[in-house]
């Protein structure tokens, strides 16, 4: 009637016409079970024909310290049954982490021997140390395409001039082939790290650093990881981006005049004040030049004038809410009448 250590948790008692010490031992098994514990992953997606890294760690009750030895083996399956007979995958030792360490980490370098499954651990020993640990599995899904990198920030609003960090992130399920991290454009230095998330896996992250330029406004910035897989297929990659809002003072302030040449002295012609900015210009103001001398003359992004030989130069200048931009000096060649 002894009860072995293998799978004591999954032993089920039936009737309670059990013998006296028989019952004291089912409950010292039980209270036994709860320091059995594995600390895995909840869910790893997996890309078709690359490899996958399951970090895996796992605790023993201190009384099976001493069967942790050269002679355990790790085990996976999609069931929460099984034994090394009927398991699913049998890791070599290249495989796996460090047993007699309580590591169990696991490599599968083809990942066509993982099928899209919930996935349990079961250490089997030469000794009474054989167990399955049923208390949490990892959900393996096999998919054909990258996930999109993750964008941080997702959207982008400053003033131009103002320093900006860009983190893109993606997972990267096989360690020693993770996904390589491209901008474009590549605005400044971006540094490249793979990190650990709270549950071991892994992520590649690139942060690139700029400062923000007007020229950098309304045009797409992307981020893209390019996965390489190992069984022949070529690389595939996944693309996140965003389009920067960079608000700026008015900026090409330009005049154009209508009717064009030739202008007549004591001729009425258009005057138009043009500008890039962001937000749009609030105002634009008139000035004619005379010398060191500037007199305001009207408002508005076009302006009536009569031209005359003597007073024909003028400039403009453009507002918003960031500052204002003044144009060149506008010189009129008028022709005298005849």
């Amino acid at each position: 009637s002894d009860i072995s250590i293998q799978d004591e948790c999954a032993v089920k008692y039936q009737g309670f016409l059990l013998m006296r010490y028989l019952t004291v031992k089912v409950f010292c098994i039980s209270a036994l079970c709860g320091t059995f514990n594995v600390n895995i992953p909840q869910k790893i997606n997996v890309l078709r024909g690359s490899c996958v890294n399951i970090p895996c760690s796992f605790d023993v009750d201190n009384t099976h310290d001493k069967n942790l030895d050269n002679s355990c083996k790790a085990y996976w399956s999609d069931s929460s049954s099984f034994t090394s007979e009927n398991a699913k995958l049998k890791p070599t030792k290249e495989m796996t982490g460090d047993l007699t360490k309580k590591d169990c980490t696991t490599t599968f370098n083809n990942a066509s021997l993982l099928q899209s499954a919930k996935y349990y651990f079961r250490l089997e020993c030469n000794n009474p140390l054989k167990f399955t640990f049923t208390q949490a599995g990892v959900d393996i899904s096999l998919i054909a395409a990258p996930p999109s990198p993750t964008l941080t920030p997702s959207t982008l609003e400053v003033e131009e001039g103002a320093s900006v960090s860009l983190t893109c992130s993606s997972p990267a399920p096989c360690w020693s082939h993770p996904p390589a991290l491209t901008w474009s454009p590549n605005l400044g230095q971006s540094q490249e790290t793979l990190q650990e998330n709270q549950d071991k896996t892994k992520v590649k992250t690139s942060v690139m650093n700029f400062n923000a330029s007007h020229l950098h406004h309304g045009n797409k910035i992307s981020c893209t990881a390019v996965y390489q897989k190992q069984d022949g297929i070529p690389d595939v990659t996944a693309e996140t981006s965003l389009t920067p809002d960079i608000s700026y003072s008015p900026k090409d302030v330009q005049i154009s005049i209508s009717p064009s040449a030739p202008i007549l002295e004591n001729q009425k012609v258009t005057l138009t004040c043009s500008s890039n900015a962001n937000p749009a210009v609030e105002n634009y103001t008139w000035y004619r030049a005379d010398g060191d001398q500037e007199t305001f003359i009207g408002t508005g992004s076009s302006f009536n004038v009569t031209v005359s030989k003597v007073k024909s130069t003028f400039f403009c200048k453009a507002t918003n809410e960031l500052g204002f931009k003044r144009s060149s000096n506008l010189q009129i060649n008028v022709q005298c009448m005849h």
